[in-house]
């Protein structure tokens, strides 16, 4: 099944928050996101949102159908990587992808511990599912974008390398690294 033009990226983007699926708290982590993918990607792409509580049987489900129903390349959660009790985007992550990526979150967290000293509670990953690639943010705005500019350069490569389109982003915003070939 193939969903609208194959060389549109669809990107899914996750806010993981018992209040904002309620309609309690404004959701400022999808917007963060889809504001930044539209400044960085120079690439044809579209958001699929989804607002979905601290659940993780509902947020496995939700990755699963991003990945597989909606065949989005990249889904990004903001949300749920703390140490609290509800937290467990990161667990959820675990449970549908094939292969964890640890070197994001390890990256993630040393660029936010340059701002931060709590970084060091946050639990953000990254892993594959088929030929998506998952990776789970903080859900502040501004560290969002922090994490963002760490990550980004490796993104359209991963994607390469999982089978995913060619996503090209705006030099002035994102240099993403590819190897030379020889």
């Amino acid at each position: 099944m193939t969903l609208g033009n194959p060389e549109v990226a669809r990107i899914g983007i996750v806010t993981v928050s018992d209040r904002a699926s309620r309609g309690e708290y404004e959701d400022r982590g999808g917007p963060a996101l889809v504001e930044y993918f539209t400044e960085v990607m120079n690439s044809q792409w579209e958001a699929v949102l989804r607002v979905v509580p601290d659940e993780r049987p509902l947020l496995d489900d939700t990755l699963v159908a991003l990945s597989g129903v909606e065949q989005c390349c990249l889904i990004v959660t903001t949300g749920g990587t703390g140490p609290a009790h509800r937290d467990v985007t990161p667990e959820a992550t675990a449970d549908v992808c094939e292969k964890m990526l640890p070197g994001f979150g390890e990256l993630m967290r040393k660029v936010s511990l340059e701002k931060v000293p709590t970084a060091i509670l946050s639990r953000q990953t990254a892993g594959v599912r088929g030929s998506t690639l998952i990776i789970n943010l903080p859900g502040q705005p501004k560290a969002i974008r922090e994490c963002m500019d760490a990550v980004m350069p490796a993104v359209p490569y991963c994607i390469d390398l999982i089978g995913g389109p060619c996503i090209e982003t705006d030099p002035e915003h994102c240099v993403a690294f590819r190897p030379a070939r020889k």
